[in-house]
């Protein structure tokens, strides 16, 4: 199933509550995939000494390897993603650095499966269709195009795209081109 962007800033903030609610783990785990455009596989492979320095502080910027494409990923911690870290990891007393970030209840670390199951509830309780967890590298990639007012070399860069087609495509600025022009044209 092809999965959308979270366009609209509303939404998201809904979400961020609704998440929050069901516990800090699953509200970072959407803040931490719209603010860092990592995919899922990466984010679910985090542990808690990913993300914080040897004296427990939260990292500035992360390191990790890709899994899908062997890279070494660098990316800032952002003031959203660090706050939610800090507040999820301050009610996470004595854990050890090798946890998994995203633990299941079930023990060892929350499934893509989960994951999904987590994010498409939450999108569709706020209304949204078509939202699993690639909507969150897609959300990042869209609200970065529009934040930059379309420097679409940066989303191709940030999200390691081979084409510019193929970013303007992934985050849906094709087809919400496409729908504006059905839409505006009054012949």
């Amino acid at each position: 199933m092809e999965v959308d962007p979270i366009r609209d800033m509303e939404k998201i903030a809904e979400m961020k509550v609704i998440l929050k609610e069901r516990g800090g783990r699953d509200r970072l785990l959407f803040i931490m995939g719209i603010n860092t455009a990592l995919r899922i596989s990466d984010l679910l492979s985090l542990s808690i000494g990913d993300v914080l320095d040897d004296e427990g502080q939260i990292l500035k910027i992360v390191e990790l390897k890709e899994k899908k494409t062997g890279k070494t990923k660098r990316f800032p911690i952002n003031e959203s993603v660090r706050v939610a870290l800090s507040d999820y990891l301050g009610k996470r007393h004595g854990c050890d650095r090798e946890e998994p970030l995203f633990p299941s209840k079930k023990g060892g670390t929350l499934s893509r499966w989960q994951a999904w199951r987590i994010i498409s509830a939450a999108g569709e309780s706020v209304g949204l269709e078509n939202i699993g967890t690639h909507s969150l590298r897609k959300t990042f990639g869209y609200h970065v195009y529009k934040m930059t007012g379309g420097d679409i070399g940066l989303v191709q860069k940030l999200l390691n795209h081979s084409a510019s087609r193929i970013t303007l495509r992934y985050i849906g600025i094709d087809r919400e081109r496409m729908d504006r022009a059905y839409m505006e044209l009054k012949l």
